[in-house]
């Protein structure tokens, strides 16, 4: 056993963590060997964009993975942590293009795309480590010796089998349809990078006039007006009487004079606007599918850079926000403008840059999802995949029972170049290998400029990792992987995709579980943002209190599935909470100098104090791990704080401290000191898996075996420390403790002032306990002496009294307050109090106060009334029982 049975003073967190983390990372702790004999558990990390900077939900997801695969190490499982990183096309994309354009002026245009890409990879060689180290500031214990990223060698032969393969299958195809698009980045966009927010807008009433019918209309509601140009049709609902007669005709279009139908659709909600929907197949992906069901013209009228296209007329060339203002004015000169009204929609934004994305139709490479993701779905109801609350289950199935061709074609250069060849003979080649010729006319080829879509290759992520498509050991032992733990918000895009792809290629489900986690919000229960400044930093909050109390305010906050607010007074508690177990722990050590468990033998004569705690030890044990195991870190987080703070510091040290400061008791001095290091080093390691860096700093210098606490072994439930009668006796006593505290407070007994203290308990058994343990009332109750009453023994007069389960309690006044010290106190008291009752009385009688004052004014006023009444009462009771003792 090794230890040095000191820790400074004063908890330093910066010091302690720094010195920690690297001792974990020179013993090789995070990394394990593939042993078959041993039951695996791994979990892949969502990686972080490789331009990422660690924030609130990074901070939360993964301090949840490491509790998971710190309490799994420790309980002897072949455990993998798969750290790794995204290389996020468009967000690094645009960093280093920022960075071109503000250091030299060039463009990546400018440059080509060959330069580009060399500098998007230098770019990576000296920040993709950034966020790697941070998460390692957090404390996260992956295995740093197996980090992957999604362009390196491995995972891009992965992304191009994959591609390749579905191809094949007829799985991946090319196609014109309708998808995201940002006018900045000039790329098309998965649903995950767009933002939406409720924006203030309007609604635009437009009369189409009916063919042939002079003077007849059907008047439509949009907000994008613009894109009139591009209508090829009004849609109507089947059953709405208003516009029956209309359907199968044509209407002319506003300023255009285009002929288009008037058609019936299920989609068309008839309260909405005016119960008739212009649509406009090329420019919204609704209109696009009811433009497909009724085989309406396909117009574009936006180009991808945000302006109006060439035969748009006099708005070509416009940009789509000008259209829109001189083609209402126009509509409103022609007589075609009913009305505008305010209306606030939902408006999406690109997640990189924030330019609001048009729907267009381009041509793009899809992927048909419904015959993927069929098994995926069986995967779930089967119960295969668990979601974690299993509320999410439901969310996850009506999404793929629902869901569109995935587009993951990109128009940007950063990334896994799509593996696509073209031959002007019109041949088209997807391969594995690079094609320099046309297998079919042998001219010269051209590769697909376009890159895929991020979620493509992290979509694959829990076995491209592990060296897939190669059968390697790691992929033997560790896939499936145990758990996914990830936030609520990527379900669709991620969660979805890999179990799709996992089943696909692997024959077999990515994970045995989903855990999700819910946002990190501010204290008033708004989404952390840039716009609205109320972003918390976690490197500050690491750099100021630790990376334990960050870690420990986030899980205690935590319950699966559910946003959970960030308050700093619960960071504050929570950096109290280590300082109590700092401080706590070197008293014990200062009191262990003389003792070596090695030496002795667990006790066998224990005191009600001993068993008590030993009990309350195990029970905590239990129920730490069976929250852990059903992922209810939070509940398990507060369990083993409960039990540091209010039993083992509070009351187990102070009830040993006696015996600890009695050395002519050796035995029981000894005795006292292995329950103390046995308890403490114990739970130690239950609360290792959240607070990591101050268990190993105390761990390290208590008696111990072994390199870590990291390794040390999980605490198991010892069924012969378990005493439930202890536990009842144990908390009688304390309940009876807590109420003579209460007593002496409530009439201000100085507190080193002690008293006398007469007992009646219910039982002969539990007087018997009382009789031997006094001690524990003259320790902590500051009772000068304890007397027994019998029962049926006359009640002590002039005595405050408490009842607890099985004794009453009595606390004789006489000799211990002064009566009329504390008599003028009182007086004083109920002064002031009659004094506010009055002036609130007066404010309350006053017509023109209650005239005037809103509502929650006076009801503060009424119940600040009633609190005060409430305590002039008790002081007027207290001061009639203080004139009967005197």
């Amino acid at each position: 056993m090794m230890a040095d049975n000191t820790i400074p003073t004063v908890y330093d967190p910066q010091a302690v963590e720094a010195k920690w983390y690297r001792y974990w990372e020179e013993e090789n702790l995070f990394h394990e060997e593939v042993d078959t004999d041993k039951e695996p558990f791994s979990i892949v990390i969502p990686p972080p964009n490789v331009t990422g900077q660690l924030h609130m939900g990074h901070a939360l997801d993964n301090t949840l993975q490491d509790i998971l695969i710190r309490l799994k190490r420790m309980q002897g499982y072949n455990t993998l942590w798969m750290p790794g990183t995204d290389h996020a096309g468009i967000a690094t994309q645009i960093k280093v293009e920022e960075m071109l354009q503000k250091n030299e002026g060039l463009s990546r245009y400018d440059i080509g795309r060959e330069k580009f890409i060399e500098r998007v990879w230098e770019w990576k060689h000296q920040y993709g480590a950034r966020i790697s180290n941070q998460l390692k500031s957090l404390g996260a214990s992956c295995d740093w010796s197996r980090e992957r990223f999604t362009m390196d060698e491995g995972c891009s032969k992965a992304v191009k089998e994959v591609f390749v393969s579905l191809y094949e299958k007829g799985l991946i195809y090319q196609g014109s349809r309708i998808t995201n698009w940002c006018p900045r980045c000039n790329t098309a966009l998965s649903d995950i990078e767009v933002e939406h927010e409720e924006k203030p807008g309007n609604l635009y009433h437009v009369r189409y006039p009916v063919e042939g019918k002079d003077g007849e209309y059907v008047t439509v509601a949009t907000t994008r007006p613009e894109t009139i140009l591009g209508d090829s049709g009004v849609a109507v609902h089947p059953e709405d009487e208003r516009y029956a007669r209309y359907v199968g005709q044509y209407l002319i279009l506003p300023l255009v004079g285009r002929r288009i139908p008037v058609v019936a659709d299920d989609y068309v909600d008839p309260s909405f606007g005016t119960g008739a929907v212009k649509v406009t197949p090329s420019h919204d992906p609704n209109d696009f599918d009811m433009g497909l069901r009724h085989k309406l013209e396909q117009i574009v009228v936006i180009n991808s850079d945000g302006t109006m296209a060439a035969d748009t007329g006099v708005y070509a060339g416009l940009d789509r926000y000008e259209c829109r203002k001189q083609l209402v004015n126009d509509l409103k000169e022609a007589g075609f403008l009913v009305a505008v009204a305010e209306h606030t929609h939902s408006v999406g934004h690109c997640q990189r840059c924030t330019t609001v994305i048009e729907p267009l139709v381009s041509k793009q490479w899809f992927v048909t999802m419904e015959p993927l993701v069929k098994p995926s779905i069986e995967a779930v109801t089967s119960g295969r995949i668990k979601f974690v609350p299993e509320r999410f289950t439901k969310i996850y199935i009506n999404w793929l029972e629902n869901i569109r061709d995935w587009c993951i074609s990109r128009q940007i250069w950063w990334g896994h170049r799509i593996p696509a060849w073209y031959c002007e003979c019109g041949e088209t080649i997807v391969s594995r290998d690079v094609v320099s010729a046309c297998p079919k006319c042998g001219g010269k080829v051209e590769q697909d400029p376009d890159v895929l879509d991020t979620w493509f290759s992290s979509a694959l992520w829990p076995f491209s990792t592990m060296g897939w498509p190669e059968k390697t050991p790691e992929l033997g032992q560790f896939y499936p992987t145990s758990v996914l733990v990830t936030g609520y918000d990527i379900i669709f895009f991620w969660v979805a995709r890999m179990i799709t792809m996992g089943l696909e290629f692997q024959g077999e489900i990515p994970f045995h579980h989903v855990f999700i986690h819910g946002l990190v919000r501010d204290s008033q229960g708004r989404k952390m943002s840039k716009s609205l400044g109320n972003g918390i930093d976690p490197l500050e909050v690491i750099e100021k209190y630790g990376a334990d109390t960050l870690r420990f305010t986030l899980v205690t906050g935590n319950t699966p599935g559910n946003d959970m607010r960030f308050y700093w007074e619960r960071v504050e508690s929570s950096r109290n909470f280590a300082n109590k177990i700092w401080n706590a722990s070197r008293f014990v050590l200062m009191n262990l100098e003389d003792f070596d468990p090695r030496q002795q033998s667990f006790p066998t004569e224990l005191s009600l104090a001993d068993k008590w705690i030993l009990h309350r030890y195990s029970v905590t044990v239990s129920e730490v791990t069976r929250n852990i195991d059903k992922f209810e870190l939070g509940e398990a987080a507060r369990l083993v704080y409960e039990f540091i703070w209010n039993e083992y510091c509070d009351w187990y040290i102070e009830l040993a401290k006696n015996r600890l400061y009695n050395k002519e008791d050796a035995k029981s001095r000894t005795t006292a000191q292995y329950i103390l290091w046995y308890v403490l080093s114990n739970t130690l390691k239950l609360l290792h898996p959240f607070m990591p860096f101050i268990t190993e700093a105390i761990w390290q210098a208590l008696p111990h075996e072994g390199k870590s606490i990291m390794t040390a072994e999980w605490p198991k439930v010892k069924p012969e420390l378990l005493d439930e009668a202890a536990e009842q006796q144990m908390t009688t006593i304390m309940e009876a403790i807590k109420a003579i505290r209460n007593m002496r407070a409530e009439v201000n007994v100085p507190p080193g002032k002690k008293s006398e203290v007469i007992l009646q308990a219910a039982t002969p058994e539990l007087a018997a306990v009382v009789g031997q343990y006094e001690q524990y009332f003259k320790s902590l109750a500051a009772a000068e002496s304890v007397l027994l009453l019998s029962r049926g023994a006359d009640k002590p007069q002039n005595a405050m009294t408490a009842v607890v389960s099985g004794m009453e309690i009595y606390l004789p006044l006489k000799g211990l307050i002064d009566i009329e010290k504390e008599t003028g106190r009182l007086n004083k008291e109920l002064a002031v109090l009659d004094k506010e009752i009055a002036r609130i009385v007066s404010k309350l009688s006053n017509e023109g106060f209650i005239a005037k004052a809103p509502a929650d004014v006076i009801d503060k006023e009424r119940a600040k009334e009633a609190e005060y009444r409430e305590k002039q009462n008790a002081i007027k009771e207290r001061l009639v029982y203080l004139a009967g003792l005197a």
